[in-house]
């Protein structure tokens, strides 16, 4: 209870605060003080309600693979998969910092305030690239997967923090350039010079 009632101080304050920075047209602090504050509430109020469905759907889509080839299985319920190897088997649990919960609000906090789309426009590549970061987290869990079964348990430390990261990472660099890098730049104008004419 009290860390609700903390967190509608914090977001009186926040609100109050980018009123200030608004009427100011101080547009970069706006965007730092407005993103950092929509990702700190979203963990506050989002994320303990959010965490578990987020983590059943990736378990949902990351055993699809291991169910057509018949090489691991997943319990949806509790957000497990289950993965054997010529040399033993593991569970994996789909948990907090697995369900990708961290990246998605990330995500959805800056394109919140990132001015080079409209409302609309906000609204519709918040859903798309939230979909691709689930997409990518569950393709992440599948090579996790995959390595574990051809490659025996013991490949599941380089499996989890290394390739999975970084297959994971690789796609989210992908998903940020086309959200906010390229239509950055194509969006510029010097002098009578804009990327989007030619």
């Amino acid at each position: 209870m009290t860390k609700y009632i903390i967190g509608l101080i914090g977001l009186v304050a926040w609100l109050l605060l980018l009123r200030v920075l608004n009427k100011g047209k101080l547009n970069f602090w706006h965007f730092i003080v407005g993103s950092v504050g929509a990702f700190i509430l979203m963990l506050v109020f989002l994320q303990p309600v959010l965490t578990q469905p987020l983590a059943r759907i990736v378990a949902l889509l990351a055993s699809l693979p291991g169910k057509i080839g018949d090489i691991y299985s997943a319990h949806y319920k509790y957000g497990v998969i289950f993965v054997e190897s010529a040399v033993g088997a593991i569970s994996l649990k789909i948990d907090f910092e697995c369900s990708g919960i961290i990246e998605i609000m990330a995500y959805l906090a800056l394109l919140i305030f990132y001015r080079v789309y409209t409302v609309y426009e906000r609204f519709c590549i918040g859903i798309l690239g939230v979909i691709a970061l689930i997409l990518a987290n569950a393709l992440r869990i599948t090579v996790i997967c995959l390595m574990i079964h051809f490659g025996g348990i013991d490949n599941y430390f380089i499996a989890h923090t290394f390739v999975g990261r970084l297959v994971f990472y690789a796609l989210s660099v992908v998903i940020y350039f086309y959200v906010f890098t390229k239509p950055q730049i194509l969006k510029q104008k010097v002098g009578s010079f804009r990327y989007d004419d030619h």
